[in-house]
């Protein structure tokens, strides 16, 4: 039961993330919110490698590259997709890599899906065509959130190809490529509140900042604790019980009802997504993107 209890642990931290980080986007940015999350994860992951003395990478292999720009691409969809939908239409949607990598499995290791796997893709989309919001914002946060899972997915391929390097080196070279990549974006795409309200919300509502980054850092340990205890296969669907925390405390916190729309969405959505962990198991250890 220990791997699973600690992925239940991992998976309550995560939907924790998403609900302070919907409810700190009434307050701050998106942009502030995800470069607290990546500032967070970095001078822990700094703090990590230097206590095990770690050696740091920063040019090669160019996998590493290729990871922390696809996750930092990820960081980026799904903390808008946090800020912009409800929690747990975004986790059903971010959490949707598998299928995806059952996709690139063809041209990064020549594994031709099956039927299964096209099946599964148009499953999937149409559940994110059921919940998709036709206008504004809330239409633009489910089509990042489901860009947000191709980027994990590509992420997470790259991981497993960096097995031969320390797991702190590949932490640190992500959150700071993140941190640099969301910097630029608040430089080219300033946020839409003055720098005086954001401190003033920093001196009221900074918690939430901070709350968003020890979520996301417990629920990464308690992941990849998980994952080095347990089934890949069967602890990754385990962490699809984000969605159902999310949903509870999204009701309880918000009082939000869910139309027989969403809900058929969201079962489309991670459906295939169970299957696909089922049928095809992650040999790589999963780390989260957003």
């Amino acid at each position: 039961m220990r791997p699973y209890l600690l992925m239940l642990a991992g998976a309550f931290a995560f939907s924790l993330m998403g609900i302070l980080t919907h409810a700190a986007g009434r307050v701050f940015d998106w942009q502030i919110i995800a470069l607290a999350r990546s500032g967070t994860a970095l001078v822990i992951a700094l703090s990590l490698a230097a206590a095990a003395r770690s050696e740091l990478v920063f040019l090669r292999p160019r996998t590493l590259w290729i990871r922390s720009i696809a996750g930092s691409l990820s960081v980026l969809c799904n903390f808008f997709a946090l800020a912009h939908l409800n929690v747990a239409d975004a986790l059903a949607l971010t959490n949707m890599f598998p299928v995806w990598i059952a996709v690139l499995s063809w041209p990064v290791l020549g594994r031709a899906p099956g039927r299964d796997v096209w099946i599964s893709v148009f499953c999937a989309m149409v559940g994110v065509g059921l919940m998709l919001k036709p206008t504004g914002e809330g239409g633009l946060g489910t089509l990042l959130a489901a860009t947000g899972s191709v980027t994990s997915a590509v992420a997470l391929m790259g991981l497993h190809r960096l097995k031969h390097i320390d797991a702190n080196a590949v932490v640190v070279h992500f959150s700071a490529v993140s941190v640099v990549i969301l910097l630029g974006v608040l430089l080219v795409q300033p946020g839409a509140r003055p720098f005086s309200v954001v401190l003033s919300g920093l001196q009221s509502d900074g918690w939430l900042l901070l709350g968003v980054g020890l979520g996301a850092t417990v629920g990464q340990l308690m992941l990849t604790r998980a994952f080095a205890a347990g089934a890949p296969a069967r602890v990754s669907v385990v962490a699809l019980s984000q969605v159902a925390f999310a949903m509870v405390i999204e009701s309880i916190l918000w009082q939000r009802t869910y139309e027989l729309t969403t809900l058929t969405g969201i079962a489309m959505v991670l459906g295939p997504t169970v299957w696909m962990l089922l049928r095809r198991p992650l040999r790589a250890e999963p780390e989260n993107g957003g």
